[in-house]
C-alpha cells in the first residue's frame, strides 16, 4: 500500500466527470449534498446534465427511474443512510422490481461517517440492497477501484448500488490491476487464514497481513468487492486452502460480507468463519479512527483473532 491516501467519494466525484466526457447518457442526481458525496465535480462541468433534487432522496430515486426510460444511465447520488434508508421502497418498487438502470452511489457509509453519530452512520445497507433481486451489490476500497467501478456499472443494464466512504483511505492498487465485477482479488497467498475484506476494512486487512508475517503468520487477503453476486468459487477454494476464515466490515455482522459468506459457505463448504463487525449495535459519535477501535475492526482486531490460540 502507499501512504497517500484518498477517500472513495473524492475518487467518485473525479471518475463521474471523466465519464461524462464519453458519455453523454450520464446524468448525476443529488438530494442536496453535492460537496459532501463530490457529485460538485460533474455538476461544474454538465450542469446541464446534473438535478439536484433537494431534501427528498425518494423523488430523487423515482426521478432517476423515469430517466431511464428516455435512454439515460442516471447516477442518483447521497448518504448512505438515505440512498438505502430514506429511499428504499423507491428502489424495491420503482428501480429492481421493473429492473430499471440506475446506479444508486451512496457515500458516507458505515461507523466511518465519525461525528455525524449513529443516526447517519449506515451499517445496514449492504444488508438491505442484496436482499432485493434483480440489484448489484459493490463496495469499493481504494481510489483505482473506485474508478473502475463507476464506469464498470454504466455497463451493467440494470440497478446497482455502490457503496462509498467518507475517510480517506491508503492507496491499494496501481493502474495495472484488473479487476471484474464478481470476481474477488486474492492478495498473498498464506494458508494460515483468509482475510475476507470489503471496502475501508481492506487496508486494515493489509496492514495486519504485513504485521503477522514478521511473526511468522502468513495469510491471505480477499477483497471482495462485488457482495452481490458473490465470489462463490474463490469463497470455497480459500476455505480448502487456509486453516482459519475471518470477514471484517464497516457494516453490521448481521446481512453483510460475512453474512454472505456464511451462506456460501454452509451450501458449498461447511467451514467456521469468525465475522469481524458492528455486532448488532448502533454506532456512536467519534473520529472514524476511534470508532474502528472501538467496534473492532482495525488490523489490531485481525491480529488478535489470529493471536487467541485458534489456529
Amino acid at each position: 500500500m502507499k501512504e497517500e491516501k484518498k477517500a472513495t467519494r473524492q475518487s467518485y466525484g473525479e471518475a463521474l466527470a471523466e465519464l461524462g466526457r464519453k458519455n453523454k447518457d450520464i446524468v448525476v442526481l443529488d438530494a442536496d449534498l453535492a460537496g459532501a458525496t463530490k457529485t460538485s465535480i460533474f455538476a461544474k462541468e454538465f450542469p446541464e446534465r446534473f438535478f439536484d433534487i433537494g431534501i427528498a432522496e425518494a423523488d430523487m430515486i423515482g426521478t432517476a427511474a423515469g430517466m431511464t426510460t428516455c435512454g439515460k444511465i442516471p447516477y442518483a447520488s447521497t448518504f448512505a443512510v438515505f440512498a438505502a434508508g430514506r429511499a428504499y421502497d423507491q428502489i424495491r418498487n420503482s428501480v429492481c422490481y421493473p429492473k430499471l438502470n440506475v446506479k444508486i452511489c451512496a457515500t458516507h457509509s458505515g461507523i466511518t461517517v465519525g461525528e455525524d453519530g449513529a443516526t447517519h452512520q449506515m451499517i445496514e445497507d449492504i444488508s438491505l440492497m442484496r436482499t432485493l433481486p434483480n440489484i448489484t451489490v459493490m463496495s469499493v476500497s481504494d481510489d483505482i477501484q473506485t474508478k473502475w467501478a463507476v464506469e464498470e456499472i454504466s455497463k451493467i443494464k440494470g440497478p446497482v448500488y455502490l457503496r462509498l466512504g467518507r475517510l480517506a483511505t491508503p492507496m491499494i492498487y496501481d493502474e495495472t490491476q484488473k479487476f471484474e465485477i464478481e470476481k474477488a482479488i486474492q492478495i498473498g497467498e498464506g494458508t494460515d487464514a483468509t482475510v475476507f475484506a470489503t471496502g475501508v476494512t481492506v487496508s486494515e486487512a493489509l496492514k495486519a497481513k504485513e504485521e503477522l508475517e514478521k511473526q511468522g503468520i502468513n495469510i491471505r487477503v480477499v477483497d471482495i468487492h462485488t457482495i452481490k453476486p458473490i465470489d462463490r468459487e474463490t469463497i470455497i477454494r480459500c476455505a480448502k486452502e487456509t486453516k482459519k476464515l475471518i470477514s471484517i466490515e464497516d457494516h453490521s455482522i448481521i446481512g453483510g460480507l460475512g453474512s454472505a459468506i456464511a451462506e456460501v459457505l454452509t451450501e458449498e463448504y461447511p467451514a467456521k468463519l469468525t465475522r469481524l463487525g458492528i455486532k448488532d449495535t448502533f454506532g456512536k459519535s467519534g473520529k472514524a479512527e476511534d470508532l474502528m477501535k472501538y467496534f473492532g475492526i482495525t488490523s489490531q482486531d485481525i491480529i488478535k483473532e489470529m493471536q487467541n490460540g485458534t489456529l
